[in-house]
């Protein structure tokens, strides 16, 4: 019995998912779950339209800054707390005998319909991405090439998702060998972008354009105040840092964890800052035309910046497409490889959920595969869902937008509840484990829980005007009406029954 194991009895729980993961294994989940290009690459254009380069540029410096101070608040709670249940488990605990049950209830299904959508917004980029590959293996928007339609764009969207349902319904150990490849895949197929990209192009930007230059578009977005414009500007920033959690969804599977989940947590958020800054510099350094990137009748369709990018660099270098293919299937990869991640962590929420007795028919969903030891019918409940979620891909434009803003608020909305309880428990309640922040811990939970508030914020504002069907944000109804039956379920009934994490040891007599 390792000191995972040790610490996860202490808590009132068995071991009953096979604990095999190591350091190595844990950090390329985690860093599969963050990606590096699947935050940055859908939300670059509509970034850079709304304030230039500059804003987006030091918009992910200041971010990746306030996202440490989450990130460290979130690995001292991991270590004293190495379970599946993660954070609706930790603040179940933080929130102490009185609140605990509600403070696990909310933390529960903010976390669950974040990871749930999580899956819907790699599934859609995803499908962007092969869009625009096979748009320009076929010609391109100016040749004829074969540009996906709402109902085959709809059929990559659900095919994704399925794919990564069956991946995950075998043994973790093929999960794990598909992450380890995600690490190598993001972290070579990143440095060749960055490197490779501002080499192709036949010219690049100036570095006063990149770094100071500042452009609004009210023509095109409908926004003139310069501030808005700003925070709008940061959305990339802020949709691409977070997931680093999926370390702790590991934890029970993950050896030494109290010690290995909040190094993989930090070092996650380290790898993705670094490069993730590289990748935004290597696209805005190698931008030939600025305004030509959202022409609807360029080669992509004005459709994918980013592509456009690849390119107009390609094509001008060599007068064919083939590498700009080569680099936008880089990136698809990474899709696939975030998406594969955000569906274990997923199905591991609700399987924690279900095992606590939290979520309909939970009997269903925490049934554990006898062979494979992996919650199965928890991972199809959130391909399910997933596709579900996606069906007005059919109808509306703004479906990204949409479900960016759920997956963000529910994800990240998910990690203020632990670091705030943290924050205002005594400190004597509090059993640390081999990462503790001590007198510092309450300055950092403060910071990192209003930064989460300011983030979760913003994802409800308007991104276009003006606002018709079209361009409307409906996430706020949408979450609206969501939370309004979850917090109405707890009052009617759920309060009465569910307690938080239900124990499945006796500790005092070391009975299961």
């Amino acid at each position: 019995m390792d000191s995972g194991e040790k610490r996860l009895n202490e808590l009132g729980y068995k071991q009953e998912l096979r604990r095999e993961m190591t350091l190595f294994k844990t950090l390329a989940i985690s860093v599969s779950t963050v990606t590096l290009f699947t935050g940055i690459t859908p939300l670059y254009g509509s970034s850079l339209r709304y304030a230039g380069p500059a804003s987006l540029v030091w918009g992910w410096v200041v971010v990746s800054f306030f996202t440490w101070f989450v990130g460290i608040a979130m690995a001292e709670i991991c270590s004293s707390f190495p379970t599946t249940g993660s954070l609706y488990f930790w603040a179940a605990h933080l929130a102490g005998p009185k609140w605990g049950p509600f403070a696990s209830w909310c933390c529960a299904w903010l976390e669950t319909i974040g990871l749930i959508a999580g899956i819907g917004t790699q599934a859609y980029a995803g499908s962007q991405t092969l869009q625009t590959i096979i748009l320009l293996c076929t010609g391109t928007n100016k040749d004829g090439g074969y540009f996906a339609p709402r109902g085959v764009f709809f059929c990559m969207y659900m095919g994704l998702t399925i794919i990564w349902a069956i991946l995950n319904t075998f043994a973790l150990e093929v999960i794990a060998f598909l992450d380890i490849i995600s690490i190598w895949w993001q972290v070579v197929g990143g440095l060749v972008i960055v490197i490779m990209l501002p080499l192709v192009a036949l010219k690049t930007q100036s570095a006063s354009y990149v770094f100071t230059h500042f452009e609004t578009s009210p023509e095109s977005t409908g926004i003139s105040s310069k501030a808005y414009a700003v925070v709008l500007s940061v959305l990339v920033s802020q949709y691409s840092l977070y997931g680093y959690d999926a370390a702790a969804h590991l934890t029970e599977e993950t050896k030494g964890a109290d010690k290995n989940g909040p190094i993989a947590i930090l070092s996650s958020i380290g790898i993705i800052s670094i490069f993730g800054w590289a990748y935004i510099l290597a696209l805005t350094f190698s931008i030939q035309d600025p305004s030509y990137l959202y022409d609807v009748n360029n080669e992509t369709a004005g459709a994918f910046v980013p592509g456009q990018i690849l390119y107009d660099a390609f094509h001008g270098r060599y007068q064919n497409s083939t590498g700009a293919i080569v680099l936008l299937f880089v990136i698809w990869g990474s899709f696939f490889f975030g998406g594969l991640s955000i569906t274990t962590s997923a199905a591991r929420v609700v399987y924690a959920l279900s095992r606590d007795k939290g979520i309909p028919f939970s009997s269903i969903w925490r049934r554990v595969h006898p062979k494979h030891k992996i919650p199965a019918n928890a991972v199809w409940l959130c391909a399910g869902v997933c596709i579900l979620l996606g069906l007005p891909i059919l109808k509306v434009n703004v479906v990204f937008t949409a479900i960016t803003s759920i997956c963000t608020i529910g994800w990240v909305g998910g990690y203020a509840v632990p670091i705030f309880a943290r924050m205002v428990m005594a400190e004597n309640n509090f059993k640390p484990g081999p990462f503790y922040l001590g007198r510092a811990s309450r300055p950092i939970c403060l910071v990192a829980f209003l930064w989460i508030c300011y983030t979760c914020s913003v994802f409800l504002l308007p991104t276009i005007y003006p606002l018709d069907w079209n361009t409307f944000n409906y996430a706020p109804i949408a979450l609206a009406v969501g939370l309004a039956l979850i917090l109405l379920w707890w009052l009617l009934d759920a309060r009465k029954w569910f307690k938080g994490p239900v124990r499945n040891i006796d500790v005092q007599n070391g009975k299961v």
